[in-house]
């Protein structure tokens, strides 16, 4: 790795020996804006926990006429969302779906953008953390490094320091991620 590509430095600091996930989801970086809703985030990634961790449970556990009907209702639950999450899509700007590597440090991301921010820009990343939730955690970032891409520019930002309890909530949430590419891995093999 050539130390003066600054791209390379990023990726090492952001990504070398941590759990990181490499995904699709709708994300983007607002250069010079600033977390609008403290403490929503991790209220959503701690929700959102609890939704998935309550769809989980053991291969050999044995269904009975209460797990059905909680699995009836958590299908009606996930419907309604939908049809809340289209709704909403319609009133509010969401972000556009692309692709990124999410670390507990920070994150790469593909932008389209004219112009990509230089180094040290600091601002907010929006991200949607759950593909069936159509709302938005904020993530102080600041500007690492940025390289011309297909899309526009590739953006490596470093997360800026949080509170302890959205760090915890953010690594949960990416154990889970993490978790679940390995489990959809194996079962496409």
């Amino acid at each position: 790795m050539n130390a003066m590509d600054p791209a390379a430095t990023a990726e090492a600091e952001l990504f070398d020996d941590v759990l990181s996930c490499d995904l699709v989801l709708p994300a983007q970086f607002l250069p010079g804006a600033e977390v609008k809703r403290p403490g929503a985030s991790e209220m959503l990634l701690r929700s959102v926990a609890m939704v998935e961790d309550a769809r989980t449970t053991d291969d050999g556990e044995e269904r009975t006429d209460n797990s059905a009907q909680l699995q009836r209702l958590e299908a009606r639950m996930d419907l309604v969302l939908v049809l809340l999450g289209r709704l909403l899509q319609d009133s509010v700007q969401a972000p556009a779906s692309t692709a990124l590597r999410w670390s507990r440090r920070g994150l790469r991301i593909d932008q389209a953008a004219p112009r990509a921010p230089e180094a040290g820009t600091t601002g907010v990343l929006r991200l949607q953390p759950a593909e069936w939730l159509p709302d938005q955690i904020e993530l102080p970032v600041t500007v690492l490094a940025t390289a011309e891409s297909v899309q526009g520019c590739q953006l490596w930002l470093r997360l800026d320091p949080v509170s302890e309890p959205l760090a915890s909530a953010l690594d949960k949430h990416l154990f889970r991620l993490h978790r679940k590419q390995i489990a959809d891995s194996r079962r496409n093999r």
